[in-house]
């Protein structure tokens, strides 16, 4: 007679579920200065976070205005890295432009 094996499906299931969350997404946060010049913001944001010119000019002036902007919603890897590329490209030209992480 043939012997019942437990049903293993359910628990794989409830496995892969569990391992497939979403991941909790970070804010990349742009900090106006008296130093870093508008330009060399837009180039950065083009070059490192992917925006449009107009979309980087946006995220630009809301900085200006507003002391910060937004240049992005990510992962936190993702976000860590982006800074990181940022503040190097920053370092190199000479300009003390700030970025943070914010959980969202």
């Amino acid at each position: 007679m043939a012997e019942q094996l437990p049903d293993l499906k359910e628990k794989v299931d409830a496995d892969v579920v569990e391992k497939t969350a979403v991941p909790p997404m970070y804010k990349v946060l742009i900090h106006n200065d008296d130093f870093t010049t508008k330009a060399f913001v837009v180039e950065m944001l083009v070059v490192v976070f992917g925006k449009s010119v107009d979309a980087a000019a946006n995220i630009m002036w809301q900085a200006h205005r507003n002391g910060t902007g937004l240049c992005g919603i990510y992962t936190l890897e993702v976000a860590e890295t982006k800074v990181k590329i940022a503040g190097a490209m920053a370092t190199e030209a000479g300009f003390p432009l700030r970025l943070s992480v914010e959980e969202e």
